[in-house]
C-alpha cells in the first residue's frame, strides 16, 4: 500500500489538472465546489501544502508570464518591443501580429496569456484559502506558503496589469464573486498589489528552502516591491529595498560574464526550474537555431545598441550565418540537449537590483552615488567605467542603454521599463505600426462576451 502522503499528492495533482483544463473563461465563471475533502487533505500537513505549491511553480514553468516559453513575457513583449524579431510566416500567425503591433481582441494568444494569468491566480487563491484554513499547520509553515503564494499571485497581477491595464481583481475562489468581476480602477489596483506585496514580504523567511533558489524568499518580494515603488515614483523607498538586498551577504555580484546565467551563481535571488532534471531551459530552446531562424531572432536595433568592445557579443548572442543573411540569436542559455545540468531559467538577478538602485538613486539627484551601480554591468562587459561627475541627465541616458543591453528579452523588461518611462513612442522609428494605444494588449474578446462587467475595451480595439 502506498504512503498516505503519496496519495495526497496523486490527488493534488488531479486537482491541478482539473484546473488546469479549465479555460479562463471557465476561471471566471466557475468554482471547485466539490472539493472540500481534497482541500482538507492536502493542507492537513506542511509536506503535502508544499505539494501543492510546486504545482503553482511548475505552471510557471509551462506556461506564464515568467515561463521562456514563445507566450511568455520575453518573446512576447520583446517581439511587440524592440528586442526581438518574430519571423513566423503565415498569415493570421497570432505572435506575428502581436510583432507587427496589431494584436485584436480575437488574438487566440492575447487570449491564452491572460487565460494561463488566472488560471495562476486562481490556483494560488486555493492555496491561500486551504492554508489559512488550515487546523494542523504551524503558523511559520502558514505564514511561509501564504507568502509564497501571495508573491507569485502579485507577480502575475503586475504583469496583468502591464499588459492589459485595468484588469480584475480577486482574492478569493468564490464562484458567485467571480463571475462578475469588474475591471478594478488603476490607482485601487496599484494599492492593493503593493500592500498585497509587502504582506508577503512580512510572511517570507529570508532564507531559501531549497539551495538552488528555485522557490521565492523575502530578497524577491524586496525585488517585485521595488518596482511597485519604482512604478509610483516613491525613489527613496525603492532606494531602501535595493541596499537592503545588496547589503545582505547572501548575495553577491557576479564579476564573470560567462557564468551569469548559471545556476549556481551568489547573484540570483529567484530561478525557476526546468520541468525535469537535466531539461534545457525554455530560453534556450527558443532562441536556438542553427542556420534559418524559424520563431524569433534579435532585433538589428538592440545589436547596433552594443560597440565592439562590448563582451557581451560573446556571451549574450551569437551570429548565425545563412547565405547572405546574418541573424542573431540569443545564447544567454547555453544548453540545449536533455542534459543539461547548469542552468535554471532565471527571474531575478542581483544586476537588476544594481540598475534599480541606480535609477533611485539619480531621480533623488544622488548622481554621484548612481554611477557606480551602473558601472558593475559596464565594466563587467568590458567597457570603461563613467565617471562620477557626469550629470543627471547623461547618468539617466546611460541606466537606460545598460538595462536594454543587459536585460533583452528577459521577462519584457524592454516593455516595461520604456512604459514606466514614458518613452514606448520611441519603438515607432523601429516599429512603424506603433500607435499610443498600443501601451496596452486589448482585452480578449471571448472574456468581455462572458462578463459584460469588463467594458469598456482598451482604447484602439
Amino acid at each position: 500500500m502506498k504512503p498516505i502522503t503519496d496519495y495526497l499528492i496523486y490527488l493534488l495533482l488531479m486537482l491541478a489538472a482539473l484546473l488546469g483544463m479549465a479555460g479562463c473563461e471557465k476561471y471566471l465563471e466557475t468554482d471547485f465546489p466539490n472539493n472540500q475533502l481534497a482541500t482538507e487533505l492536502i493542507f492537513e500537513d506542511e509536506k503535502t501544502a508544499d505539494a501543492a505549491l510546486a504545482g503553482l511553480y511548475a505552471a510557471l514553468w509551462t506556461g506564464s508570464v515568467v515561463s521562456g516559453t514563445s507566450d511568455g513575457s520575453g518573446a512576447l513583449l520583446g517581439t511587440y518591443a524592440d528586442d526581438v524579431t518574430c519571423v513566423f510566416t503565415g498569415a493570421g500567425n497570432p505572435i506575428l501580429d502581436i510583432y507587427n503591433n496589431q494584436p485584436l481582441a480575437t488574438n487566440s494568444t492575447v487570449s491564452l496569456v491572460w487565460t494561463n494569468a488566472y488560471q495562476q491566480v486562481y490556483m494560488a487563491n486555493s492555496i491561500i484559502e486551504g492554508t489559512a484554513g488550515s487546523k494542523s499547520l504551524s503558523q511559520p509553515a502558514k505564514d511561509r506558503i501564504i507568502g509564497e503564494a501571495l508573491l507569485i499571485r502579485s507577480l502575475v497581477y503586475f504583469y496583468l496589469y502591464n499588459i492589459y491595464g485595468e484588469v480584475p481583481y480577486t482574492a478569493t475562489t468564490d464562484y458567485v464573486y467571480n463571475s462578475n468581476l469588474n475591471r478594478m480602477p488603476k490607482n485601487d489596483f496599484l494599492v492593493k498589489l503593493e500592500t498585497d506585496i509587502s504582506e508577503a514580504v512580512n510572511l517570507l523567511p529570508a532564507s531559501y528552502r531549497n539551495a538552488e533558489r528555485i522557490y521565492v524568499n523575502k530578497a524577491a518580494g524586496y525585488v517585485l516591491l521595488a518596482k511597485m515603488k519604482m512604478l509610483a515614483g516613491k525613489w527613496q523607498e525603492a532606494e531602501l529595498l535595493c541596499r537592503t538586498i545588496i547589503q545582505n551577504g547572501d548575495y553577491v555580484f557576479q564579476s564573470d560574464l560567462s557564468k551569469v546565467f548559471q545556476k549556481t551563481g551568489k547573484h540570483l535571488i529567484w530561478q525557476l526550474k526546468p520541468k525535469n532534471n537535466t531539461d534545457p531551459t525554455n530560453e534556450a530552446l527558443l532562441y536556438n537555431f542553427v542556420s534559418v531562424p524559424t520563431s524569433f531572432v534579435l532585433n538589428p536595433d538592440l545589436i547596433s545598441s552594443f560597440s565592439a568592445g562590448d563582451l557581451r557579443w560573446n556571451h549574450y548572442f551569437t551570429a548565425v550565418v545563412s547565405g547572405s543573411q546574418t541573424n542573431y540569436k540569443q545564447t544567454k542559455y547555453k544548453v540545449t540537449a536533455t542534459s543539461n545540468t547548469t542552468e535554471y531559467s532565471v527571474v531575478y538577478r542581483l544586476e537588476d537590483v544594481y540598475l534599480m538602485l541606480a535609477e533611485s538613486l539619480n531621480r533623488q539627484n544622488k548622481t554621484g552615488q548612481a554611477v557606480p551601480f551602473i558601472n558593475h554591468t559596464r565594466q563587467r562587459a568590458g567597457l570603461t567605467a563613467l565617471g562620477t561627475s557626469i550629470s543627471q541627465s547623461q547618468a539617466m541616458d546611460e541606466m537606460k542603454n545598460e538595462r536594454r543591453r543587459e536585460f533583452f528579452a528577459e521577462h519584457g523588461s524592454r516593455f516595461l521599463d520604456l512604459k514606466r518611462w514614458g518613452q514606448l513612442d520611441q519603438l515607432k522609428p523601429v516599429k512603424p505600426n506603433w500607435k499610443p494605444t498600443n501601451q496596452f494588449f486589448p482585452l480578449p474578446q471571448k472574456e468581455m462576451l462572458l462578463n459584460k462587467n469588463l467594458t469598456p475595451q482598451n482604447d484602439g480595439y
